[in-house]
């Protein structure tokens, strides 16, 4: 029975090994079609990783933003002639944070087997250095952009972290990241912990969880702009 399987990959390190095992080659190599959120960046990831076959003789449907629900229809249709579909995300793991997640259901709804694969997630690998509740925790994806909106979420998942203990993790644009730290430190509790991991996998990472207070200070000695960051508030 074919099936579609959620292929990782990497999140920024450069050791195509740290997003995938050797397991998972061979049943890159059996699928012909593949399910992408960008064409370029999954075109080079199969060359990096070592794929088999003729990359112009590989069928991409395109899923992102800009995909409409009916274009995914017949995004399964090889799977009906017995063939694997894989799944890639933009980086690390398919449908977390990642619009893979409508194709997903849609194979789930058909009966379809759905195969995830191990590799790198950058929301689990800030969770686990970061030193804050690991047992109850939640992903809010982005915030808001307007400064006052973003300060009352800001407030809210505090709240939220400080009645239940669960931690908050979400993420923000790039070019926005020495805002949203600013804004952390700004609008929580001098004593609320907050946690910033950024350029997971690379040489240049760095994951560190300090008091609101302490960011206030320090805040301006990290420079997130453009760097890929999980951002986390808990106590």
């Amino acid at each position: 029975m074919a099936r579609l399987i959620l292929f990782p990959v990497p999140i920024g390190a450069d050791d195509i090994g740290v997003s995938l095992p050797p397991h998972n080659l061979p049943l890159l190599n059996g699928c012909h079609t593949f399910i992408v959120e960008e064409l370029r960046s999954a075109r080079r990831f199969l060359k990096h990783a070592g794929y088999e076959h003729a990359i112009d003789d590989t069928t991409f449907h395109l899923l992102n933003e800009h995909t409409s629900p009916e274009e995914i229809t017949h995004y399964l249709d090889a799977i009906g002639r017995g063939e694997d579909v894989g799944l890639l995300s933009e980086a690390g793991l398919p449908c977390v944070a990642d619009p893979g997640a409508l194709v997903t259901r849609m194979a789930q709804r058909k009966g379809i087997e759905v195969v995830p694969l191990v590799g790198p997630s950058s929301l689990m690998l800030a969770l686990m250095a970061s030193g804050l509740n690991g047992q109850k925790f939640a992903f809010n994806g982005y915030l808001p952009v307007d400064k006052h909106q973003r300060a009352s979420a800001i407030h809210a998942l505090e709240q939220t972290a400080l009645r239940t203990g669960q931690t908050q993790l979400f993420i923000e644009a790039p070019y926005r990241n020495n805002q949203m730290l600013q804004s952390l430190a700004e609008t929580c509790h001098p004593e609320t912990l907050v946690g910033v991991a950024c350029d997971l996998t690379l040489e240049s990472q760095t994951i560190r969880t300090l008091t609101a207070a302490r960011w206030r200070k320090e805040r301006e000695k990290l420079d997130l702009h453009k760097r890929n960051t999980v951002f986390l508030i808990g106590c």
